[in-house]
């Protein structure tokens, strides 16, 4: 074989060579050069909390996670000894307010005095019990027995009884001093405050059953039957599945003249096709959340966006924490 020949051998080999390499490079330039931009986000819902008002003790649990509740139904029962305990005061003091203007009707007037003087003497017992009761707390709270939250409420009982006492007292007064208009005034008005009172405490006691106050799954319960719960401590959360919504977080050079209104076509792995969307809002994330220009120069730091999405149609079986990809 001549020089020449080797020559030309060698030429055509880097050129076939060379040919390759520019092939593979405009290949990969129109394939992975196109690549779309994925975007993830996730559904989410809203969720409400049924919390007490006051501290009490789980008895019952009506539901269990992943139950779907109504407005109305029943979750949970709670008691609540201390009030009780002020229901049975309350309604006792009103019975015998009750009595006693019932009875300043009457023209007997030895009866008003005695029957004034038996609930100013039944006051004070309960007022001596209350006053007890809440030294023997206020010594435990001291000792580190008991919590604040237990003198606390026995000092309220205390003031409540004591309050009572004056009020009976001056009844007793009153009847004693056979001013009969006043007499019939003040019992008729102590009436209507006492029987108030019971309107009140009763209303406190609506709190032992919690009732859903909207549509929804129960998504978690966080104590169990038995357990104490603290003044305003959550019982359980329920998801409100019927508003649904997909997040995501996107650069504002993704964004690309998104706005509220703007439809979007998004992916549901779960599914595995795509869901009709609608942007309901898009709120910046804040400078904790921004992407970081590569280059120093010529360059500017990107913004994060979050941007929530209705699907513009109901889907059955849509749960909060699935995937949700948009590609750009």
């Amino acid at each position: 074989m001549s020089a020449k020949s080797q020559h030309n051998n060698i030429l055509l080999a880097i050129i076939g060579f060379a040919t390759v390499v520019v092939l593979v490079a405009v290949i990969g330039y129109f394939t992975l050069g196109k690549e779309e931009e994925v975007i993830q986000g996730e559904i989410e819902v809203s969720e409400y909390r049924v919390a007490c008002k006051l501290p009490g003790r789980i008895t019952e649990l009506r539901v269990k996670e992943g139950d779907m509740v109504h407005k109305g139904d029943v979750l949970a029962v709670v008691e609540i000894p201390e009030a009780n305990a002020q229901e049975k005061v309350a309604e006792a003091t009103a019975n015998a307010t009750e009595a006693l203007s019932d009875l300043t009707q009457a023209p007997n007037r030895e009866e008003i005095i005695k029957t004034a003087y038996s609930i100013y003497q039944q006051a004070i017992t309960a007022n001596d019990v209350a006053q007890k009761t809440y030294g023997r707390l206020q010594r435990l709270f001291n000792e580190g027995v008991v919590s604040a939250q237990k003198r606390d409420e026995a000092e309220a009982a205390f003031l409540t009884t004591k309050s009572a006492v004056e009020v009976a007292l001056s009844q007793y007064e009153l009847a004693k001093s056979g001013k009969r208009e006043e007499t019939k005034q003040l019992a008729k008005s102590q009436a209507k405050a006492a029987r108030e009172v019971v309107q009140v405490v009763k209303s406190v006691l609506k709190e032992t059953v919690q009732r859903a106050t909207a549509d929804g799954e129960v998504s978690t319960i966080y104590p169990k039957v038995g357990e104490l719960v603290g003044l305003g401590s959550p019982i359980m959360s329920i998801a409100m599945t019927n508003d649904v919504w997909a997040t995501f977080n996107i650069r504002e050079d993704q964004l690309k003249g998104m706005k509220i209104g703007s439809r979007l076509k998004a992916y549901i792995p779960a599914f595995g096709k795509e869901i009709d969307f609608q942007v309901t809002a898009i709120k910046d994330q804040g400078t904790y959340a921004v992407w970081k220009a590569t280059k120093s120069t010529g360059q500017y730091d990107l913004k994060t966006f979050q941007v929530k999405a209705k699907p513009l149609q109901r889907i059955d079986g849509l749960r909060p924490g699935m995937s949700v990809i948009l590609k750009k």
